[in-house]
């Protein structure tokens, strides 16, 4: 009775095992599509700063922020946490400074089309993953974290 029940337990055991092995490269795929996204959007934002902050004073409606504050701190937050977050360096700062400005983006709009909207949602999720669970061991984080503990 033993064998018979040992042996499910076994290939699960590797199954798992299998999938702990390849961990590391789906964080390292889901800080690379997210920073991907966002750090391009930075780079319209920049490219033509006059439409920019044309979007944020009639299309944006960010709360709490002018027009300018917004555009010049949304740009900021695409340009600079993606490439933190791609790193793997302050992995989940850089994946909680992306939460917000994936939320804020949802919410300033007035309509989004859904594949929008779905869009930002698999974005929100991958980054919700990404603060539950960090970066992963291909991480300058992982690396730091092994060079002084």
């Amino acid at each position: 009775m033993t064998t018979t029940a040992s042996a499910p337990l076994a290939l699960a055991r590797r199954v798992i095992a299998a999938l702990d092995t390849l961990q590391p490269l789906a964080l390292l795929a889901a800080r690379l599509y997210v920073a991907r996204a966002f750090f391009l959007s930075g780079l319209t934002k920049i490219r033509d700063w006059d439409t920019t902050l044309a979007l944020f004073a009639d299309e944006y409606h960010v709360p709490l922020l002018s027009p300018q504050a917004a555009a010049l701190a949304g740009t900021a937050g695409e340009l600079i946490l993606p490439v933190l977050l791609a790193l793997g360096l302050a992995g989940r700062f850089a994946a909680a400074g992306l939460s917000v400005v994936n939320v804020v983006a949802v919410i300033s709009l007035a309509e989004i089309a859904p594949a929008a909207l779905a869009q930002h949602e698999l974005w929100g999720s991958l980054l919700v993953g990404l603060l539950l669970w960090g970066p992963g061991r291909w991480s300058l984080d992982a690396r730091f974290a092994r060079r002084f503990v």
